[in-house]
């Protein structure tokens, strides 16, 4: 018997254009409207749902990969980068994706099934990077690694997920929303000191100080604080000392390192890419090549101080000297580009 398909109405919005997430059918349907999706991109935006993979010739000129290698892209997110590997491979040799995020995992998988990319050439598995080892243990010693760092635009867009002060929704935070705690429960038992310091090695905030004690007295004060946007007006409070009109701009700036800060403290990010960086030398074959996409000063401190000992040791036979950057051009087609620094090894 033949199932009728029920058919579901687009969400409704006020004015000329729509202004929250899921009210944005267009750009959440990629493939039936290409032209919309063009031009949100022109204008420097990146389209709901999706993300523009960043760095990607710089990316392919680095790796030289060649048909028949065994490659490894230790963060998967929406595929754009996963895609032109897969293209430098012609059908020859394999490469295994990696990622926590179940959600979009599923959907980036569709995708890359869709374009014709099958098992015999692409394995896409949820799990973490700092396992990279276990991941060489059964797929064979690496020709190429990539590991992009950022936080995909599928993530940040969704209110549902909590990661930016912009949107209203759960303070979660958790690449992975079925392991672990959200950073909502996470503030519950951090105290003031162990806050601040967060503040400063997570995302180098100048007001460390004030908003952990903001965020503290308020739970002190039995106030759970479970949405970014009740997160987003303690970190106004405050910086309510700050001049006017000098003040928008700082709470912009500190909302943002403030999130940073918590999502780096829930998903454990600092041990996981150290565990990554320290495995690296033992799944990349001789010759075999690394790039390392970060997005903040903690994350590329690591990289250049793991390439940097490795290749004093001899086990790398050459690192970037200096981080390649994206162009002007790119950061003007894609804003989340500007904080881009690519560093890179060679496996001796």
């Amino acid at each position: 018997m033949e199932t009728q398909q029920i058919h579901k109405r687009r969400a409704r919005y006020k004015g000329t254009h729509p202004r929250h997430y899921n009210e944005k059918y267009k750009e959440l349907n990629p493939e039936k409207y290409e032209d919309t999706i063009e031009k949100v991109i022109q204008k420097g935006g990146t389209p709901a749902g999706m993300h523009i993979s960043i760095m990607v010739q710089e990316i392919l000129d680095f790796l030289q990969i060649q048909p028949g290698q065994n490659g490894l892209d230790a963060t998967l997110g929406y595929g754009g980068h996963t895609r032109a590997m897969l293209q430098c491979l012609k059908g020859q040799g394999h490469l295994t994706a990696l990622d926590v995020d179940p959600l979009e995992m599923a959907k980036t998988q569709e995708r890359l099934r869709n374009a014709g990319f099958g098992p015999d050439i692409l394995t896409i598995r949820q799990i973490n990077f700092a396992d990279a080892d276990k991941v060489a243990d059964e797929a064979g010693k690496f020709d190429f690694v990539l590991a992009d760092l950022g936080v995909s635009s599928m993530q940040i867009d969704n209110p549902e997920r909590g990661f930016s002060y912009k949107y209203d929704g759960p303070l979660d935070l958790r690449l992975n929303p079925q392991k672990g705690e959200p950073a909502s429960e996470r503030l519950k038992h951090v105290t003031q000191d162990e806050l601040e310091g967060m503040l400063v090695e997570n995302a180098d905030e100048p007001y460390a100080e004030e908003i952990a004690r903001q965020i503290i007295r308020e739970i002190k004060k039995g106030n759970s604080i479970d949405t970014t946007g009740k997160l987003r007006e303690l970190v106004e409070k405050a910086l309510v000392s700050i001049p006017a009109a000098q003040r928008k701009e700082a709470v912009k700036k500190s909302c943002a390192r403030t999130f940073q800060a918590l999502r780096i403290d829930v998903n454990s990010e600092f041990e996981v890419l150290e565990s990554f960086l320290q495995k690296m030398p033992d799944i990349l074959n001789p010759g075999g090549r690394v790039a390392v996409l970060t997005f903040h000063s903690g994350e590329d401190r690591l990289v250049k101080k793991y390439f940097k000992e490795y290749y004093k040791e001899g086990i790398y036979s050459d690192i970037a000297r200096n981080v390649v950057r994206p162009s002007a051009e790119e950061c003007r087609r894609n804003s989340r580009a500007h904080s881009t620094k690519m560093r890179w090894a060679v496996r001796a």
